[in-house]
C-alpha cells in the first residue's frame, strides 16, 4: 500500500528531465541510504543523492564493461585527467594540467590524504561556517584543529572573517589549509573570481594553502560561472579535488581526482600510489563516460534543477513564508533558515517527526548552523511540492 499523500506520484515520466523519469514506487524499490534510512511515510530530501535517472552514456558503459568482463582493477594512469581536461575546457574555459593529478578512490579520501601531506597532527584548518560537515569531520578525524571563517548574510565569502581565521589562534599557530567549498555546500553560493582571487591573495599573505573542493562544480546553471580556483591568480600552491558523483548522480561508482599547481607538485608526491588500490574500476569507467559524453544529459537536469530551484521559492513563499532563502546560483541544495517559526535550533527533527520530511539538520554545517536546514531539491517537483506542503502544517 502507498503511504497516504502519494497518489499523485504514480505516473510522472516526462522524456526529457532525468529528475521525472522516476515515480515513488521506483524510488522506494532502491537500495541507497537515501530512501532506506526512514520509514516509508518519510519524504527524503536529505542526503546529497539525486532522484534522477544516470545518463544513457553512463549505463552503456557500464553495461558494456560488465559484458566484456572488465571488472578487475582500473590502470592508474591520466585517462581521468584527460576527461576532466576535457570537459573543463568545455564548460569553464580552463585546462587541466594533466601531469599533476592523481586518481582517488572519492573527492574524501583525496581530501584526507592531501591534509596528511600538508599538514601534520595539531595544526589548525580552516573551514566556512555554515559550510560541509565532512571537512569538519576529516580534518578533526587527522587530528587537526579546526577553526571557523563564518559566512556573511548574503552567504559569500566574508573577508574580515577569513583574514581573522587567518590570523593567529589564541594560543599563537597559524592555520596551514583553508578547505574551501566551491561552489558551496550548503548555500548553493558559486563564488566569483575576484572573491577567489581575494582568498588567494589572504593565504598568500597570510601562508595558508587553500585546498578546494569542487565536486558540485558540474551543478552550475547559465547565469552563473564555475571558476576552477586552479585557475586563480595567486593559486601557485592550491590543491582541487574533482569528481563526476554529484553532477551525474554516480555516488555509488567511488572515483574522483586531485590537482595541483606547480608549488604544491613535491608535498602532493608523497601522496602513496598505494590509495589508488582502493579504487572501483567499474566507477572509474562510469565518471569518465559522463565527463566524455554525459553533457546533453547534464543540461538536461541543470534545466529540470533550475525549474525546481524557482518552484521552490514559489513554494516556500505559499507554504512557510517566515523561513529565509536565498535562491542557491549552484548545485542542488537550499540552506533555509527557519529560526523564525519557534522550531528550536534543530527544525530537522522536528520536520521529521511531525511532517514526515528528512532533512540535513543546520547543526551539522557548524556554529552559525542552529535554526537551518539543509533542503536537497534534486527529486521531481511533484515530491517537492508535497514535501514542502507538509513542513507548512508545522506552522
Amino acid at each position: 500500500m502507498k503511504p497516504a499523500g502519494f497518489e499523485t506520484f504514480g505516473t510522472v515520466r516526462e522524456a526529457g528531465n532525468p529528475l521525472r523519469r522516476l515515480t515513488i514506487d521506483d524510488l522506494r524499490r532502491r537500495r541507497g541510504i537515501k530512501w532506506r534510512r526512514y520509514p516509508e511515510d518519510v519524504l527524503p530530501l536529505w542526503i546529497a543523492d539525486m532522484d534522477a535517472t544516470p545518463a544513457p552514456a553512463v549505463v552503456d558503459a557500464v553495461n558494456s564493461a560488465f559484458e566484456r568482463g572488465d571488472t578487475g582493477y582500473p590502470r592508474f594512469d591520466t585517462t581521468m585527467a584527460k576527461a576532466w581536461d576535457q570537459f573543463a575546457a568545455e564548460r569553464w574555459g580552463w585546462r587541466v594540467a594533466t601531469e599533476r593529478t592523481m586518481v582517488v578512490p572519492s573527492a574524501l579520501t583525496g581530501i584526507a590524504e592531501t591534509l596528511k601531506v600538508t599538514t601534520a597532527p595539531g595544526d589548525v584548518v580552516v573551514v566556512n561556517s555554515p559550510g560541509y560537515g565532512g571537512h569538519r569531520q576529516i580534518a578533526e578525524g587527522l587530528g587537526r584543529r579546526v577553526v571557523e571563517a563564518p559566512l556573511g548574510p548574503d552567504h559569500r565569502i566574508d573577508v574580515d572573517a577569513l583574514r581573522a581565521a587567518f590570523s593567529r589562534t589564541a594560543d599563537g599557530d597559524r592555520p596551514t589549509v583553508f578547505l574551501l567549498c566551491s561552489p558551496h555546500n550548503p548555500t548553493g553560493t558559486v563564488h566569483t573570481a575576484q572573491e577567489l582571487f581575494t582568498v588567494a591573495e589572504l593565504a598568500r599573505e597570510f601562508g595558508v594553502r587553500v585546498v578546494s573542493n569542487e565536486v558540485h562544480a558540474p551543478l552550475v546553471p547559465a547565469g552563473a560561472r564555475h571558476v576552477p580556483y586552479l585557475s586563480v591568480p595567486g593559486s601557485e600552491d592550491a590543491v582541487a579535488v574533482y569528481s563526476a558523483s554529484k553532477g551525474w548522480h554516480l555516488s555509488g561508482f567511488r572515483a574522483g581526482m586531485l590537482a595541483w599547481a606547480r608549488e604544491a607538485d613535491d608535498i602532493m608526491r608523497r601522496i602513496p600510489l598505494s590509495i589508488a588500490y582502493d579504487l572501483s574500476g567499474v566507477g572509474v569507467i562510469a565518471q569518465i563516460a559522463a565527463l566524455r559524453l554525459g553533457g546533453g544529459w547534464l543540461d538536461a537536469l541543470l534545466a529540470g534543477l533550475d525549474e525546481n530551484r524557482r518552484l521552490l521559492a514559489e513554494l516556500l513563499e505559499l507554504h512557510l513564508p517566515g523561513v529565509r532563502y536565498r535562491r542557491p546560483e549552484g548545485t542542488y541544495l537550499a540552506w533555509l533558515d527557519c529560526r523564525s517559526l519557534g522550531l528550536g535550533d534543530d527544525p530537522a527533527a522536528a520536520y521529521l517527526e511531525r511532517a514526515r520530511v528528512a532533512l540535513s539538520s543546520g547543526l551539522e554545517f557548524g556554529a552559525s548552523g542552529a535554526g537551518h536546514v539543509r533542503l536537497n531539491f534534486a527529486t521531481s517537483p511533484e515530491i517537492l511540492a508535497e514535501a514542502v506542503h507538509r513542513m507548512g502544517t508545522l506552522v
